[in-house]
């Protein structure tokens, strides 16, 4: 016969801690599985966040007129130049298609080589004429 294996703590309900946080039974082969899972889930959350080491982020400062123009990084809208004058979107580091728009101008478009550190975008849109 196998030895048994330590019992879990048990909360003041009289619920097994594994049962209880992951849903588990008592059964050893389910338990273990449950605890397999629980540590895949966990190692999968923590490689998705956080900024990579060793790969500094480029940093995108928009000061626009109008202020309340949008501001859009390869079709993705980022904030609005009037938040991101004051909290510059971060971004990788790499070519970039921005776009700035506003309701009643023309909208601007180009094409940054945006390096790793903090670049600022100053720019006037043009009024629609009437």
């Amino acid at each position: 016969m196998l030895p048994q294996p330590a019992r879990a703590r048990t909360l003041e309900a009289g619920v097994d801690l594994p049962e209880a946080v992951l849903g588990c039974s008592r059964s050893r082969s389910v338990r273990t599985a449950c605890v397999v899972l629980a540590l895949l889930v966990l190692s999968a959350l923590s490689a998705c966040g956080g900024a990579q080491k060793g790969k500094p982020a480029a940093e995108l400062r928009v000061l626009a007129e109008p202020a309340s123009a949008s501001v859009q990084v390869n079709e993705r809208f980022v904030g609005s130049a009037r938040v991101l004058e004051k909290r510059p979107a971060r971004l990788t580091p790499g070519p970039k298609r921005v776009t700035v728009e506003a309701p009643g101008y023309f909208p601007h478009d180009l094409e940054l080589d945006l390096p790793a550190g903090t670049t600022t975008l100053n720019i006037k849109l043009r009024p629609v004429p009437p």
